[in-house]
């Protein structure tokens, strides 16, 4: 997993500290590197108000695909009566072509656990979790490790930073699927049940683990927050684009020549990235798609290079942040097949606790099926138009919403490759075999013996 290098000027927060410290090391090397200076600054000597509102100032928002503003989710948590709050790190990950929080989970394990007890200390909780997919062996190793070496120096704990705090963190792993990475679904597995969404409202901010306010963040986010409290709001505020602020760590891959994880500031442009970061791109015949947001993201010709990695940007354009990856196609790609593919993937991973998920994903299935092996009807595209937004529109979780993107987005941007497939049995990419139907019946015809 390579940290790819970016242009002079683009500002680091997230990846800051990466390789400035051994993350397998101690305390006194991570301090040496920043480490924990925003929580003694803040933790019992500034309000917790102070803090939320610096956040607001900085307009930091969710960096776990969503972009909701992290400080009103925070006033929502801290305004909520409750004997017990939370603070949930999901370090999860759960798209599979993603390593962007693993990435960063290892190289600076210190920024998340001290994310999550700024958090805390802002919301007024006392324990926090990170959850960790159990395959991130050492992510979870080294986060541990942060949380003891903060514990022993008297960081975290029971009247930690002399009696001015309570807070406790724990490393979770957990073994699950896709879904998990959906905010309800993770706090279920949370409680040791089965990871399924629940309908919102409420939220978890009012009404999460175990019934109690809890503040859920992805691990970027929270990662975030020490550099804000050391370098200020305006200084997070001036870098990226207007109501996108600061960075996103964002992972390519596919055809272009460097793949690997890189932090970009919010505002540029996907032709930005794959030209300064990823070296421009690679493979046969040049560029075709843009994968933009992961399995449920959008596929983007090689117009949308002009097009920013803004939230609301990529909604327009029928992608995601998602996970912040990006996968470039070249001409060998068929996006008949990607989009069947990535429609297949969300159904099989769907918990089907509804049933325009259980059912509704699969039947998108079948349609793109059809398509591929050239048995599809001049009706499918508007049958599966109409049934995408019936389950986007009557959809439990994000997973089902956004499940329809790749195809959809197939359709409106390569109509002419979806058209070869269905009205002439032919794929220009090469890729698929469909069986031009009409042609076979029409030739079986012209051969059958009379009489």
């Amino acid at each position: 997993m390579a940290i790819l290098a970016t242009p002079a000027g683009w500002a680091r927060v997230t990846l800051g500290r990466a390789g400035a410290y051994d993350p397998a090391g101690t305390l006194a090397d991570a301090e040496k590197a920043g480490a924990w200076t925003a929580w003694k600054r803040i933790a019992g000597r500034t309000s917790p108000e102070g803090l939320i509102g610096e956040v607001e100032a900085a307009g930091l928002r969710g960096r776990g695909g969503a972009g909701f503003p992290a400080a009103r989710k925070w006033r929502a948590c801290r305004g909520t009566e409750a004997t017990q709050r939370y603070v949930v790190a999901n370090g999860y990950e759960a798209d599979p072509g993603a390593f962007a929080d693993r990435l960063l989970m290892e190289t600076d394990p210190h920024a998340v656990v001290e994310g999550a007890a700024l958090a805390a200390w802002a919301i007024g909780a006392t324990k926090a979790i990170v959850a960790v997919k159990a395959d991130y062996r050492h992510a979870a190793t080294r986060l541990r490790t942060a949380v003891a070496g903060a514990e022993a120096a008297g960081y975290l704990g029971t009247g930690a930073l002399d009696g001015l705090v309570d807070l406790h963190v724990e490393v979770r792993e957990l073994q699950g699927a896709y879904l998990l990475g959906e905010e309800t679904a993770l706090l279920h597995a949370l409680e040791g049940k089965r990871g399924m969404p629940d309908q919102r409202p409420p939220y978890p901010a009012t009404s999460g683990l175990f019934g109690r306010p809890t503040l859920v963040h992805n691990v970027e986010t929270l990662a975030t927050l020490p550099w804000i409290v050391a370098n200020g709001a305006k200084a997070f505020a001036a870098i990226g684009s207007t109501g996108n602020s600061g960075t996103k760590l964002v992972q390519l891959a596919g055809a272009v020549a460097h793949p690997g994880v890189a932090e970009v500031p919010l505002g540029v442009t996907l032709g930005e990235l794959l030209e300064q970061v990823g070296g421009g791109a690679a493979g046969r015949g040049g560029l075709k798609a843009i994968l933009v947001g992961g399995p449920a993201g959008g596929l983007l010709p090689p117009a949308s290079l002009d097009l920013r990695l803004e939230f609301e940007a990529l909604a327009g354009a029928g992608a995601i942040m998602g996970s912040g990856s990006i996968v470039a196609a070249d001409t060998t790609a068929c996006v008949v097949d990607l989009g069947r593919t990535l429609a297949r993937y969300c159904a099989e991973e769907a918990c089907g606790k509804s049933i325009p998920c259980r059912i509704g994903l699969r039947r998108l299935v079948e349609i793109a099926d059809r398509f591929v092996d050239g048995h599809g009807r001049p009706t499918d595209p508007q049958l599966l138009a109409d049934l995408a937004s019936d389950v986007i529109d009557s959809g439990l979780c994000n997973h089902e919403r956004r499940a329809p993107n790749p195809l959809l987005t197939g359709m409106r941007y390569f109509g002419e490759e979806y058209d070869a497939h269905i009205r002439e049995g032919r794929c220009p990419a090469g890729v698929c075999r469909p069986v031009a139907v009409a042609a076979v019946t029409a030739s079986r015809k012209a051969t059958r013996p009379h009489g």
